[in-house]
């Protein structure tokens, strides 16, 4: 390490001081390196007050191991850093830090006890601060370029440095100043860039009676994303909410970039979501019970034959998909072949989709610097000693439930070791 400055600006700078950057910053500074970070807005974790709806859902209860599958493509490239920082370890540092964690379980949330994103964020920020990591705000970056054995950072001023963390976060929630600068930086240097979409984001739908139906939820659904060849291109079991302009809840969201990246590719009409209302029961099921009630004496009608279990404003919905004018129709005046439309229709109630609401709603970016660039055991960018990426950056996301803020901090925690790892060998070169 350089004790005596040498003629760097800084160590390490990181640039972003977002939830990714303050924990590498936190790291590199107790590592005895002297760090800057550099921040385009006027406060640090902007983006972390927002998530969670204030509540900031800071990471999951799944192991690294159940959590690595949610993140599909990229689960290979992750398994390093969950293996270094896996989320019983983030737990772990924010009660350290005084952030007591409370749990739900059932959607594998982990949340601060106070439900106050302000405290995740102001623990993140005391811990970079008392590492000793010096934080400089309204300074955008223009640009970034390789310099002798190190990286000059253009802040209108050109900064120094031995290793440059970049973490400044891809496209979404522009207004919060993450507009998709890095990706203008890494594409100058000749790196490969995956075409950014908003991903954890509503979708949109055409129809008239999805918009009706507006404030409507499915705490136990079954999201399937079918195109317009009806292959099943994802399933998500998660709530879902129906809006004045589509679907959102986590069922929804999950869905999204795959939607975006249709729509960048060539969109063709007929995407749609298919809900199923009856999660617990087998589409056989729903046919027999069908069935049964319309040779069962007393007339019974839709509604009271499955109990309660499903809003009367979806059945409407469900019936009307079937064919069936009557929304809560007597079952026995059913004839056989809508009974069976009907039951398709219970296990799979078809919302029209034409897109979603895009980077200004988008929680977080699919796409970015492309994984073959980087090491997945460091966050070095192959070809460019002293240069690290990671976080929302890169091109990898999760669902929702904590995982993009897992994969944030597991690979802010690579990046910052192994940049005093290099610094550590740079010193005992020279020396």
């Amino acid at each position: 390490m350089r004790g005596d400055g040498g003629s760097w600006d800084a160590d390490v700078i990181v640039v972003g001081a977002g939830a990714a950057g303050l924990w590498a910053a936190a790291v590199a500074a107790a590592g005895g390196a002297r760090v800057l970070v550099v921040e385009k807005t006027s406060r640090a974790g902007t983006k972390v007050l927002a998530s969670g709806g204030t509540r900031c859902n800071l990471t999951t209860t799944l192991s690294s191991r159940d959590a690595l599958p949610l993140y599909g493509p990229a689960a290979r490239f992750l398994a390093p850093a969950l293996k270094a920082l896996p989320p019983s370890a983030v737990v772990e540092h924010f009660h350290a830090l005084g952030v007591t964690t409370v749990t739900e379980p059932a959607l594998e949330k982990v949340f601060p006890a106070s439900q106050r994103a302000i405290d995740v964020r102001d623990a993140l920020l005391r811990r970079a601060r008392a590492a000793g990591a010096a934080l400089r705000f309204s300074a955008p970056v223009r640009g970034i370029a390789p310099a002798s054995g190190g990286w000059r950072v253009d802040v209108g001023e050109t900064l120094t440095t031995l290793a440059l963390l970049l973490c400044p976060g891809g496209q979404s929630y522009p207004r919060m100043g993450t507009t998709g600068d890095g990706y203008r930086w890494l594409t100058d240097l000749g790196l490969p860039i995956v075409p950014p979409v908003p991903a954890l984001v509503p979708l949109t739908s055409p129809a008239a009676w999805v918009h009706d139906l507006s404030g409507v939820s499915l705490q136990e659904t079954e999201a399937r994303l079918l195109d317009p060849d009806g292959r099943i291109l994802a399933r998500r079991r998660r709530p879902v909410l129906f809006t004045h302009t589509g679907l959102s809840g986590p069922g929804a969201m999950d869905l999204s970039a795959i939607v975006a990246r249709a729509r960048v590719a060539g969109w063709r009409p007929g995407w749609r979501v298919a809900l199923d209302l009856l999660p617990h029961r087998t589409l056989d099921d729903v046919r027999a019970c069908l069935l049964d009630a319309a040779g069962a004496r007393g007339a019974p009608h839709l509604e009271r034959t499955l109990g309660g279990s499903v809003p009367s404003r979806l059945l409407a919905a469900a019936t009307a998909q079937a064919g069936i004018d009557d929304p809560n129709p007597a079952l026995h005046r059913v004839d056989r072949k809508r009974r069976n439309l009907l039951a398709d229709a219970l296990k799979g109630l078809e919302v029209p989709i034409s897109g979603t609401l895009g980077f200004d709603k988008a929680e977080v970016t699919a796409g970015g610097l492309s994984l073959d660039a980087v090491d997945r055991k460091t966050m070095a960018v192959r070809g460019h000693p002293g240069l690290y990426a990671f976080g929302e950056i890169l091109d990898l996301t999760g669902p929702i439930g904590g995982l993009n803020f897992q994969a944030a901090f597991a690979t802010a925690e690579l990046a910052a070791t192994a940049a005093l790892r290099g610094l550590s060998q740079a010193a005992e070169h020279e020396g």
